[in-house]
C-alpha cells in the first residue's frame, strides 16, 4: 500500500496547498507532470498518488486520473494532507488476550480491526491497542511503524494472532513464519460445494486492472499453496471450509477458493455478482447470506514454538457472534 502523507522533515510553514490556471503553454500536457514540474518539491509518483486519493480538483470537481489532459483555463487546486505521526500512539482499546508473558501476546483480533497504521487508518488499530496496554517498550520492537507485528489478518478478518514483545521474540516468529513452521487454519464459508479435500495452488500477484485485489497470475507473482478440507455443505449451496496455509500471501485463501469459482460469503473484494449457488437456498437465507457485510473468514488456529520455552503453544479461537449467527441461518432445514 502506498504511503501518501508528507515526509516528517518539510517544514512548518510548508504549503498546504496549491492553485493554478492552465495557460496555452501547459495545454496538453498530463496533469500529473505538470504539477509534478510546476511544483518542483513534489515528485511525480508522489503527486501521482496524490491525484488518486482524491485531493486534486479540477474546476472545483474532484479528478482522481492523474494522466487527464490539461486544457487552457482548467482551474487547478491540489490539496496537501497534513503530516502523519511518526510513531503509532497508544490508545485505550480493549484486547482479547488470550495467552501473554514477557515475550508474546496471543490474542483473538476482532473483525473490523485494522492491524497497523496506513493512510485512512492512521488510528484505532491493534498496534495503537498493543502500544497502550504493554507501554513505551513496546516501541520500536521489529520497527517503529509496525511494533511487534510479525503477520497479519486482513482488517475484516476475524481470529488468533501472536504478536511480539521481545526482540527474541520478534526474530525467531518472523523466521517462523518465513520458513512454514507455523501451524494455521481458517473456517471459511464459500459459495458452492467443494470436493471432499483439496490443495490450491498458483502464484499470487497484484491484479494490474485494480490494485485493490489480488489475483492467481501466469508470470510474475509469489507461489502459493493452500490446502483445505471440506468440513460440510449446506443446501448443495454453502461450504464451510477449514483451510491451511502453506504460504502466506496476501489475501492468499480468498483469492485462491474466488480463483476456484468458490468466493467467500461476504468478500466486499472478490465477490462481484451473485453467485449461481446462491439460487439453491431458500429465500430467507439466502437474504442473510448475501447480506453478510464482510468475508465469512475466521483464522481459528495457530500454533508455534515459544520462541524463549521453546515449547509447543497451540490457541484456538472460537468463532465470533456474526458468524455463529451466519451459521445458524445457513443450518436451517
Amino acid at each position: 500500500m502506498s504511503d501518501t502523507s508528507l515526509p516528517d522533515s518539510l517544514p512548518k510553514d510548508a504549503p498546504t496547498s496549491y492553485s493554478f490556471t492552465i495557460t496555452e503553454a501547459q495545454s496538453g500536457q498530463r496533469a500529473d507532470r505538470m504539477l509534478a514540474d510546476t511544483i518542483g518539491t513534489l515528485s511525480r509518483s508522489r503527486v501521482k498518488a496524490l491525484i488518486e486519493t482524491g485531493h486534486l480538483t479540477c474546476n472545483d470537481t474532484a479528478r482522481r486520473d492523474p494522466s487527464f489532459t490539461l486544457r487552457p483555463g482548467m482551474q487547478l487546486h491540489l490539496r496537501l494532507p497534513p503530516p502523519e505521526p511518526a510513531r503509532p500512539q497508544a490508545e485505550a482499546i480493549p484486547l482479547n488476550i488470550l495467552f501473554e508473558d514477557r515475550d508474546l501476546i496471543v490474542l483473538d483480533k476482532p473483525a473490523g480491526l485494522v492491524v497497523h497504521p496506513a493512510p485512512g487508518n492512521q488510528t484505532g488499530t491493534l498496534v495503537n491497542a498493543l502500544l497502550g496496554h504493554c507501554g513505551p517498550d513496546f516501541e520500536g520492537i521489529g520497527g517503529e511503524k509496525r511494533p511487534g507485528i510479525v503477520h497479519r489478518l486482513d482488517k475484516d478478518t476475524s481470529g488468533v494472532m501472536v504478536v511480539a514483545k521481545t526482540p527474541l521474540a520478534h526474530e525467531a516468529l518472523s523466521e517462523a513464519f518465513a520458513t512454514r513452521t507455523i501451524e494455521r487454519a481458517y473456517l471459511a464459508l464459500a459459495w458452492g460445494i467443494l470436493p471432499p479435500s483439496g490443495e490450491f495452488e498458483g502464484a499470487i500477484g497484484r491484479d494490474k486492472r485494480d490494485r485493490k485485489r489480488m489475483t492467481v497470475v501466469t508470470q510474475g507473482g509469489k507461489h502459493a499453496l493452500t490446502r483445505f478440507t471440506t468440513k460440510e455443505c449446506f443446501h448443495a449451496a454453502v461450504s464451510l471450509v477449514e483451510c491451511r496455509l502453506a504460504t502466506g500471501r496476501t489475501h492468499q485463501i480468498r483469492v485462491h477458493l474466488s480463483h476456484a469459482g468458490h468466493p467467500l460469503i461476504g468478500d466486499p473484494v472478490y465477490l462481484r455478482r451473485i453467485p449461481a449457488a446462491a439460487r439453491q437456498l431458500p429465500a430467507d437465507i439466502r437474504y442473510h447470506a448475501l447480506d453478510f457485510p464482510r468475508q465469512a473468514l475466521h483464522a481459528a488456529t495457530l500454533g508455534f514454538v515459544h520462541p524463549r520455552t521453546k515449547e509447543m503453544l497451540r490457541f484456538e479461537a472460537e468463532l465470533p457472534n456474526d458468524f455463529k449467527e451466519l451459521m445458524d441461518v445457513i443450518t436451517r432445514k
